[in-house]
C-alpha cells in the first residue's frame, strides 16, 4: 500500500498479527505521523503468529494472558483501558469486552497473501484489526474471513477457495520462518527501507522523529 504524497514513497515491513493491539496501534501512529509529515509510505504487511499452536476454537483471552505473562486481571484491564485511550486518539476503535477471546491467525494470514494478489493487501489487514478488536469476531472462522473479503468488494468464492486449497499456506510459513531468522521474536518490528528495524510501537513524536532521521523531512505547514 503506498500512501499518495509529493514526496518518494519509504518502504516500511511491518510484521506483525491481526490479534496483536500493539500492531494496531503501532501502525496507526506511523500513519499518522507520515501524513503530518507529508511522507508517502509504501506499507508491506509480513506475517507473524503470536500463537501459532492454538487451537481452532481458541482460548480466553484474559486467561491467555495471565498464563502467558503472569498479568493480573488488574494489569490487563489497565492496559485493555490504556489501548481504548491510545487507539480511540489514533482513529482506531478497541472494543474489549468480557468473555473476548484470542486465536490462531494462519488462516488470515494466508487471506492476506491472497487480497495482496487482488491488490488488497493493505485493506484486509486493517479489515481484519477491525473485525477483531472492534467487531469481537472469531477470525479463526472461514466464514468470517470470507464474509470480511466480501466486505471490501472481493469475490468472497475465490477468497474461499484461496483459503480451503491452502494455496498460500507454504508461501505464508516461508515468510515467517524469515523474519524468526532474522532475529524477530516480538512485534510490531519495521523495517524501514529494508535496513533499519525498529521495534514495539514507538508513539507518533518518535516515529516523526525516524522520518526526519530517514531524510524524510517534515512538513511545517501540514
Amino acid at each position: 500500500m503506498t500512501e499518495t504524497s509529493t514526496t518518494p514513497a519509504l518502504r516500511v515491513d511491518i510484521v506483525s498479527d491481526v490479534v496483536c493491539p500493539w500492531c494496531a496501534v503501532g501502525y496507526s501512529q506511523l500513519a499518522f505521523a507520515a501524513r503530518r509529515a507529508g511522507v508517502a509510505l509504501d506499507i508491506h504487511w509480513q506475517p507473524f503468529e503470536l500463537n501459532p499452536d492454538m487451537a481452532t476454537e481458541g482460548e480466553h483471552l484474559r486467561e491467555h494472558l495471565a498464563a502467558k505473562y503472569g498479568s493480573s486481571d488488574e494489569q490487563s484491564a489497565q492496559v485493555r483501558a490504556s489501548l481504548t485511550e491510545m487507539g480511540e486518539a489514533l482513529g482506531f476503535t478497541f472494543r474489549f469486552f468480557d468473555g473476548m477471546r484470542i486465536y490462531n491467525t494462519f488462516q488470515a494470514h494466508q487471506l492476506i497473501e491472497w487480497a495482496e494478489g487482488q491488490g488488497n493487501g493493505h485493506e484486509m489487514k486493517q479489515a481484519l484489526l477491525s473485525a477483531y478488536f472492534t467487531d469481537g469476531k472469531n477470525i479463526s472462522d472461514p466464514e468470517v474471513l470470507v464474509m470480511t473479503a466480501q466486505s471490501l468488494g472481493l469475490n468472497g468464492a475465490d477468497a474461499r477457495a484461496a483459503l480451503e486449497s491452502g494455496k498460500h499456506a507454504d508461501s505464508v510459513r516461508q515468510r515467517e520462518a524469515f523474519w524468526v531468522q532474522q532475529g524477530i521474536r516480538g512485534v510490531p518490528a519495521m523495517v524501514f527501507d529494508s535496513r533499519h528495524l525498529v521495534t514495539g510501537a514507538q508513539g507518533v513524536e518518535n516515529y516523526a522523529n525516524i522520518l526526519e532521521q530517514l531524510g524524510h523531512t517534515v512538513n511545517p505547514f501540514s
